[in-house]
């Protein structure tokens, strides 16, 4: 099995906001799947697909974003899921708005929710997809700015990027790590927009 986890905070008032872009990106795979993701279960919401052999596990912890651990080390040590199936989408504000990276590991960066699941796991050694939300101006807090939503002037970069982070789900969980860095990392971001806006239909709407 193969375990996706999405980073966010659970609630109405969080919906659309920076902190929220790994909920975003699981509720466009699970649309994209045909699943939902509403099993409670390992202080998180699950769903599951399969697809080319493979059984794929969609989760969001509900234990809002500092203690995602709990959900992400539950949901492993009750599947005996190994380290190295487990995804974890997350923004962050060292990446250019709307840049994808995929990494095999690494720290949690100033990252609450990685920072949670590398202490739960023990082991900062898994695959992650990191999504660019940019910085926040000079002189602005942090936590103000993670938890605002995105103008609509970023709108397009930020619905690109959940496209992006998909496509390096699926290639990470057919075809491993590896090819989904080589195939994500190096694309430009004016390439992902003009073959996006040909080949993929129903993209997801980033709330206001």
């Amino acid at each position: 099995m193969h375990l996706i986890v999405g980073l966010g905070n659970i609630g109405k008032e969080y919906d659309g906001t920076r902190h929220n872009i790994g909920f975003e990106t699981l509720d466009y795979l699970s649309d994209k799947k045909g699943i939902a993701i509403t099993k409670k279960e390992q202080h998180g919401l699950t769903g599951v697909y399969r697809e080319a052999g493979h059984k794929i596990m969609l989760a969001k912890p509900t234990t809002y974003m500092n203690n995602s651990g709990l959900c992400v080390a539950g949901l492993m040590n009750f599947y005996q899921i190994p380290l190295e199936n487990l995804l974890v989408i997350y923004d962050d504000i060292d990446l250019a708005i709307g840049d994808v990276r995929i990494r095999q590991r690494g720290s949690a960066g100033t990252h609450n929710g990685m920072r949670s699941i590398i202490q739960h796991l023990g082991n900062p050694d898994f695959p992650r997809i990191r999504i660019g939300i940019g910085r926040p101006r000079l002189g602005s807090e942090l936590v103000h700015y993670v938890l605002g939503r995105f103008p609509k002037s970023e709108f397009p970069a930020m619905e690109n990027a959940v496209l992006e982070a998909a496509k390096g789900v699926d290639i990470f969980v057919k075809q491993g790590v590896d090819l989904a860095m080589n195939q994500i990392n190096v694309r430009k971001k004016t390439e992902r927009s003009k073959e996006d806006k040909t080949k993929e239909s129903n993209v997801p709407e980033i709330s206001e």
